[in-house]
């Protein structure tokens, strides 16, 4: 039996449609991320999950059993599911093990490790005015993990953190998972947050699943372009263009575009082998650079760890045909 189950869960507000026939599973400890542009129905959709929204139509089954909304129910949530906002509350002016109390069902030792899980265990004695915004997050996802949930649903966690604390955040996160083996759902706008964590993504548009898969198959065979571009940078190629780059292949004139990331087309030593690009721009990213080439009329981006360029400068790419993938 499956720990989640979402069958035809339907959401109107003044008579817009916010989500439309949502159905899916989620299995005990998989990792799940819902991925969208902003308005697709992904923070309404957790709300539902976790019991604080009634859906119009539908139902959510959380180990079998129905997940109550507030219509149903005179305190709204469901004991074995966590939902951390977006806009997360603590008290102010407390001690942070005082905040921590008040929620605790776990015993001293097992309270002990997941602090340190979240990286609070030095956090204890400051009070919350003193702490910084991921801090903050930090205990209040603790005060939420004392209540010992199975599901824990996590709302953009990465959004307004600096670098520093969207690391940690991160590897907070990760941790749950695989030290408390709690399963996990989280919204992100980040390909970076979720492509290296998550098990499966739910890609979201206008309040519907518009495709579902591991990170691999999104990412590199997106239904459409909308999926396309939540996931990062690309290219599109007509069947034409692709048979100037593979004048080998066969090719209907009538396919639809190839979709190439950056990454798959790859700067070359061989000149007999490659085309012939022009630089035009380099986007310098630390470890790897992103390239703006011109081949003919056509304007490609390239992603490459190798060496420096300048505009105007020769390059020579090539392509596999095991990439191409059209849509």
């Amino acid at each position: 039996m499956a720990l989640l189950n979402l069958a035809g869960i339907s959401k109107q507000e003044r008579g817009d449609s916010i989500l439309k026939d949502i159905s899916f599973q989620q299995e005990a400890l998989n990792k799940m991320a819902i991925v969208g542009e902003t308005g697709s129905g992904k923070s309404t959709l957790l709300k539902i999950i976790a019991g604080f929204i009634q859906p119009d139509s539908g139902e959510v089954f959380f180990e079998g059993e129905k997940v109550k909304g507030p219509l149903d129910v005179l305190i709204p949530g469901h004991p074995g599911i966590a939902y951390l906002s977006q806009h997360f509350e603590l008290r102010n002016n407390y001690w942070v093990e005082e905040v921590l109390l008040y929620t605790n069902k776990q015993t001293e030792t097992e309270a002990e490790k997941l602090f340190k899980i979240c990286r609070i265990d030095h956090l204890l004695k400051r009070r919350t005015n003193q702490l910084s915004g991921g801090e903050k997050q930090r205990i209040a996802l603790a005060k939420l993990l004392l209540t010992s949930p199975k599901l824990l649903l996590l709302d953009e966690p990465f959004s307004n953190l600096d670098m520093i604390h969207s690391n940690i955040i991160r590897s907070v996160i990760h941790d749950i998972s695989t030290q408390l083996q709690i399963s996990c759902i989280l919204v992100s706008h980040d390909p970076l947050d979720i492509l290296s964590w998550a098990d499966e993504i739910l890609m979201m548009k206008d309040g519907e699943i518009v495709q579902s898969g591991s990170p691999v198959e999104v990412y590199r065979h997106p239904i459409n372009e909308y999926v396309a571009g939540l996931l990062g940078p690309y290219n599109l190629l007509s069947a034409s263009e692709v048979k100037y780059f593979l004048p080998e292949l066969e090719i209907n004139e009538q396919s639809k575009k190839a979709l190439l990331r950056p990454e798959q087309i790859k700067i070359s030593s061989n000149q007999e082998k490659a085309l012939n690009a022009v630089v035009q721009n380099q986007n310098y990213y630390g470890h790897y650079s992103e390239l703006e080439v011109k081949l003919g009329d056509k304007i490609l981006k390239v992603k490459t760890e190798q060496g420096s360029y300048q505009k105007a400068d020769t390059v020579f790419i090539t392509l596999s045909k095991d990439d191409i993938w059209f849509i």
